[in-house]
């Protein structure tokens, strides 16, 4: 991928051999590191084995590095990330964290790219109702 993932808030590099890297948290205070694939629409996830959470637990994701909270403040079943691609535009990424649910955003400007079968039931949130 010729796009560089990278934390809002401290601005380093999440993604490194084909996947993003996060921090994670259950609601039950078990935590875990999560790798989510770097291409929008895939939605393999990669974990220890022992990591296990139940499909619709909302799981936090956090920055690896500065241990930032990614929460979004569209819809707080999203966390957000952005994406810096190879003419340096800077585009917001927004993702589910519920576990099994395939929804993520992808905004710079007007540009929006909607990946993944549940994210109908969001565009509400990111005001493109008006834009499908």
């Amino acid at each position: 991928m010729e796009n560089n993932l990278i934390c809002p808030k401290c601005k380093g590099f999440l993604n490194i051999g084909g996947n993003i890297i996060f921090s994670t948290r259950q609601k039950n205070g078990k935590t875990g590191l999560i790798l989510l694939h770097e291409q929008f629409g895939n939605y393999t996830v990669t974990k220890h084995a022992n990591y296990n959470y139940e499909s619709g637990e909302h799981v936090s994701f956090f920055c690896p590095l500065c241990h930032a909270k990614l929460k979004s403040d569209a819809h707080e079943n999203f966390a957000t990330i952005q994406m810096i691609d190879k003419n340096n535009q800077v585009f917001n990424v927004y993702f589910s964290e519920i576990a099994d649910e395939k929804s993520t955003f992808v905004l710079v400007g007007d540009n929006i790219e909607i990946y993944g079968k549940d994210s109908e039931s969001y565009i509400n949130f990111f005001n493109l109702a008006q834009t499908l």
